[in-house]
């Protein structure tokens, strides 16, 4: 990610910094005694990788779900259900995601009936691959008070027998959250494990930094707790929500380590068609999503949040949120600093849009893999037009207009793997003209992701003076077929010059 020295042989590391990066006979110059030499063997190291969106403590608490993303059977799911049952406490909420129908032997989807089988003892939820169905056990219906006679919510489902009318345990859209909300909200202990263990995973995928989304006071303080005892595998730039920002504003939380920015949300999703935009949805002629800030609140909201010194970071997906988005970072001064304003997701976009973002010089952040969802999942051309659609995350037409993007993964709602999205920007399928190239991928979770927080001098790629955050892959991403992207596995990472994560002690260090 070096410009200047964009292939090498070596590197040396002294204690957390690159001192050296060159040949192999470079190299060797500065080996003495003292030194521990790893050879690769041929494996590719890049800079590691910086994931600018994850929900921690939710990806965390997932780690403890069952997951159904490899079943191919009723009879499959009723197996690990077993097996998770007997190792949980009776009464104690049992969750899970993954199962799809048109994978299953059986030809439809499980009942509450399947469940009650093997776990009775245990309210179960089990979520569709795709997320807004899941599938309850009896125990978890009655804890949540639906009953064959309950109304269902307005854009929801509870699904009957057809000949009984007796509930099958499958709930549609909203009605997904009838079961959630009864499901008891985890300790700050369960919390603070759930964080440690999803830190331990993310290293895995070769992520040494993260920014952090806090969605909530506990969660903002477990966070906090983790960077303060020092021991946590990555670097963390902590970024909290406008509610949790609201606040603390009374509180005046001011304790180290501080908060890096805020996430305003402006507007809504596509997916649930909330997201705001200046022409209504096709199909829904009333509706063109909503603003969930008029743009005077918007402006002194986000002046609020500058005056505190961090970050102005807005989630704004539809045409209309974005417009509004940009009239308010045009308010404000220049960036607390040197990190540049910043906007979450924006996606929607047009011509004018787009020659304001490149004015401003606004970050655009961006998760492929939500990109790719959007349209294989929500059907994004359907609900859009083509037109529309034909703009909907253009990525390589920001870049070419200067304009920096930065990848994450928005896990655990998508997959955690950066290889996974740095294939997804390279293969798009809609709209072919917007694919990245995998040097242009690979600087979304690297050099320009550290420029989004102004860190750009010291990580992000792999350059003397800099911290020495690698990631050691199985292959070269430049040099295999863009099918086989996701394919590469990390076999090392480091922060700072240690190991923080190997796969095999197949790497000899000595």
């Amino acid at each position: 990610m070096n410009p200047a020295q964009p292939r090498a042989e070596a590197i040396a590391i002294a204690k957390d910094r690159i001192i050296k990066v060159g040949s192999n006979n470079e190299i060797k110059e500065q080996i003495d005694r003292n030194t521990k030499v790893l050879d690769l063997r041929g494996k590719t190291a890049i800079p590691g990788f910086i994931d600018t969106h994850i929900h921690v403590a939710d990806f965390g608490r997932t780690l403890q779900w069952v997951d159904l993303k490899q079943t191919n059977s009723i009879k499959a799911i009723q197996a690990l259900l077993k097996n998770k049952a007997a190792r949980t406490a009776k009464g104690k909420w049992i969750l899970g995601s993954g199962w799809n129908q048109e994978n299953f032997a059986e030809k439809r989807a499980p009942t509450r009936q399947d469940l009650d089988t093997v776990a009775p003892d245990n309210p179960v939820i089990l979520y569709h691959q795709l997320g807004r169905t899941s599938i309850a056990n009896s125990r978890a219906l009655d804890l949540s008070g639906i009953t064959k006679t309950t109304a269902a919510p307005q854009e929801g489902a509870i699904e009957k027998d057809p000949v009984t009318g007796e509930l099958t345990g499958i709930l549609n859209g909203t009605a997904t959250d009838l079961v959630w909300n009864a499901v008891p909200q985890p300790t700050k202990e369960e919390i603070l494990e759930a964080a440690k263990e999803a830190c331990t995973r993310i290293v895995e995928t070769g992520i040494t930094s993260i920014h952090w989304i806090a969605q909530s006071e506990t969660e903002l303080t477990i966070a906090k707790k983790l960077m303060q005892e020092g021991n946590v595998p990555l670097r963390i730039f902590l970024i909290i929500t406008d509610e949790v920002f609201e606040n603390l504003s009374t509180s005046a939380d001011q304790t180290e380590p501080k908060i890096g920015g805020v996430l305003i949300f402006s507007d809504g999703y596509l997916a649930s068609q909330t997201a705001a935009l200046n022409t209504a949805y096709v199909g829904d002629l009333a509706n063109r999503g909503k603003m969930l800030y008029t743009q005077e609140e918007l402006d002194n909201i986000a002046a609020k949040i500058h005056r505190s010194n961090l970050q102005v970071i807005i989630h704004a997906m539809g045409d209309k949120a974005v417009d509004a988005a940009l009239k308010t970072l045009q308010t404000l001064p220049k960036a607390i600093k040197e990190r540049p304003h910043r906007l979450e997701q924006a996606a929607l976009l047009n011509r004018r849009l787009i020659s304001n973002l490149k004015k401003l010089k606004t970050i655009v952040s961006v998760q492929p893999k939500v990109v790719e969802s959007e349209f294989n999942v929500w059907s994004a051309t359907e609900h859009l037009g083509e037109t529309r659609a034909r703009m909907l995350f253009p990525l390589r037409t920001l870049l070419k207009q200067g304009i920096r993007v930065v990848g994450g993964s928005d896990c655990p709602m998508e997959p955690l793997n950066p290889m996974l999205g740095i294939q997804s920007a390279v293969t798009r399928k809609p709209f072919p003209k917007e694919r990245l190239t995998v040097d242009e991928a690979l600087r979304l979770y690297t050099i320009d992701a550290a420029y989004s927080t102004g860190e750009e001098t010291n990580k992000g790629s792999i350059e003397e003076g800099k911290l020495a955050d690698l990631a050691i892959l199985t292959d070269n991403p430049a040099a295999v077929t863009q099918d086989k992207l996701s394919e590469i596995v990390t076999e090392m990472t480091f922060k700072g010059g240690k190991v923080v994560y190997q796969k095999s002690p197949a790497l000899e260090r000595s």
